[in-house]
């Protein structure tokens, strides 16, 4: 290093330590502090959701809340945590400064690469996929440092996010299996599973330094198969009565097929129409014949009653015998018909003129 080097004012000590913040994901920034030497009475400025650590040595000596301070022996605690200060306030110390946003951090994402496996009271063993956000903040910087930055002089979200992100979808999927709640009510307990996810996490998250303040679940979906049984079991509840749903259908398609009985489609709903209705007819043409034989039959018995009511008598035994009948059943003779005396006709025996000659019998 030249005389130049050391009278620019690129060479001068640090009297303004501080940190503004533009990135949005931004965990820890290290100072950049030349040669890692800070001027006594230097300035430090703490801005609200920071946090400022100093590293002595490879160790954290002291952390600063938001604020103003004056590098100095009167009013730093650090200073009398520092070796280097043995040699007189008025020399420069060396210390490595780490800035660390203690902001909330929103709108991470998560869900599950894999489906989970759960046992589903109605459907069995089904596969659930699910993603939502959640939201992390440092709640102990120091933590932060020793677990997880360690001296990276600048470092994101993207550089944790991954093992949030597996660790958070590795505990979801043991609640979710631990909750025992049924696929057709997950909807209904999003809120409750958050909350529970939180509770759950936040030890976990604490030995990292970090905190998780928010966990959201945006949706839980089923497979593509199980998707569909659940459209079809919903609508035979609003279908109802299946018997009835039919008959609705079938006078749909008779509607249909007479509005239009050229095309394809109309003559396939015509068909189906002509089917149900053609059966319909059937039944009742079936139903129509049964009630005709019966009453057919009825009226035959009612007839021969009334024929024998009405018969002849025999000529020989006086036997009554049917009106048509032409012997006796009891003897033997002719009685169903008579002999005309003019014409020689035969007539009937009950006759009183002749069917030929009309000569009185």
């Amino acid at each position: 290093m030249g005389i130049l080097d050391r009278l620019s004012p690129s060479a001068q000590f640090i009297e303004v330590i501080e940190w503004l913040d533009d990135s949005g994901n931004t965990l820890v920034y290290r100072f950049p502090v030349r040669d890692q030497e800070i001027k006594n009475g230097a300035q430090l400025i703490v801005r609200e959701s920071q946090s400022a650590v100093f590293v002595y040595e490879g160790q954290i000596a002291d952390q600063f809340p938001p604020g103003r301070y004056t590098i100095d022996g009167g009013n730093t605690p650090i200073l009398s945590k520092l070796g280097a200060w043995k040699y007189g306030f008025n020399s420069p110390f060396k210390s490595e400064v780490y800035f660390v946003s203690t902001k909330q951090f929103q709108d991470l994402k998560w869900g599950t690469p894999n489906p989970v496996m759960m046992r589903d009271p109605d459907f069995g063993m089904v596969r659930l996929r699910a993603f939502g956000i959640y939201s992390v903040r440092v709640a102990d910087p120091q933590a932060f440092l020793k677990e997880i930055t360690g001296t990276n002089a600048r470092f994101v979200t993207e550089d944790v996010e991954g093992q949030l992100k597996r660790t958070l979808v590795s505990s979801f999927s043991d609640a979710l299996g631990e909750a025992k709640i049924a696929a057709l009510d997950l909807a209904s307990n999003y809120d409750e599973l958050g909350t529970f996810m939180r509770g759950k996490m936040n030890d976990d998250f604490k030995t990292w330094g970090l905190e998780l303040t928010k966990f959201v679940i945006e949706n839980i979906s089923l497979p593509q198969e199980v998707e569909a049984a659940m459209d079809k079991r919903t609508s035979m509840g609003v279908i109802g009565d299946v018997g009835r749903y039919t008959q609705f259908q079938a006078a749909d398609a008779m509607r249909d097929a007479a509005q239009n009985p050229s095309g394809g489609a109309g003559t396939g709903a015509g068909l189906g129409a002509g089917f149900a209705v053609g059966n319909a007819m059937a039944g009742a043409m079936t139903d129509a014949i049964r009630q005709s034989k019966e009453g057919s039959s009825t009226s035959t018995a009612g007839a021969g009653a009334a024929g024998a009511a009405g018969g002849v008598a025999c000529p020989n035994c006086g036997n009554q015998t049917n009106p048509g009948a032409k012997f006796c059943t009891e003897c033997g003779t002719k009685v169903g018909a008579a002999t005309c005396p003019n014409c020689k006709a035969e007539v009937p025996a009950n006759a009183k003129f002749c069917n030929e000659c009309g000569t009185k019998i």
